[in-house]
């Protein structure tokens, strides 16, 4: 009986925070971030699929680049858990659960050169950034949630930085 008691004490430690916003709005600000886990995952798995695939002149150069960017991908999606985390949720963690949630499309595994490369996840990224501007959107109008605002606009910093980085790379 002790153990089923400290599980609940636990659960309840970590699901129920008291940290300002109440729970259907922590429900709502969760189903924001989820999202926005699963459109990271995407772009994380089609930037390194594009690393490794990539092909042309400036292979060495991109190829760099593609590294650097999923890697801090990996951070943003680490994050982006943890944040859920924090209020009171339960991370998605399977490609399942992303694919269906995400608003980016994977690619599959091909050859792809550079031009492409760079223009599919310039457009990715640019839409991440108008997807976390809704988001904000509704975090804001939702709750009173600076912290995830906060956190949300540092991730719009990082993928408008990308986009710009990636479109300056065009021909």
């Amino acid at each position: 009986m002790q153990t089923v008691e400290k599980d609940a004490a636990a659960k309840k430690s970590t699901d129920s925070p008291s940290i300002g916003i109440p729970s259907g709005d922590r429900s709502k600000i969760i189903g924001v971030l989820s999202a926005v886990l699963a459109d990271q995952h995407v772009l994380y798995q089609k930037t390194r699929n594009f690393h490794w695939n990539l092909t042309g002149h400036r292979f060495y150069t991109l190829h760099e680049l593609f590294e650097r960017q999923y890697k801090e991908l990996a951070e943003a999606i680490d994050e982006t858990a943890e944040r859920i985390r924090m209020i009171g949720g339960t991370s998605p963690g399977s490609m399942a659960e992303f694919l269906k949630t995400a608003n980016l499309k994977e690619a599959k595994g091909a050859l792809i050169n550079g031009e492409a490369a760079l223009e599919g996840l310039a457009s990715d990224h640019e839409a991440c950034v108008r997807t976390l501007r809704k988001a904000i959107t509704d975090v804001d109008d939702h709750s009173d949630d600076a912290g995830t605002v906060d956190f949300l606009t540092q991730l719009i910093r990082g993928h408008e930085k990308t986009a710009w980085m990636l479109r300056s790379h065009l021909l």
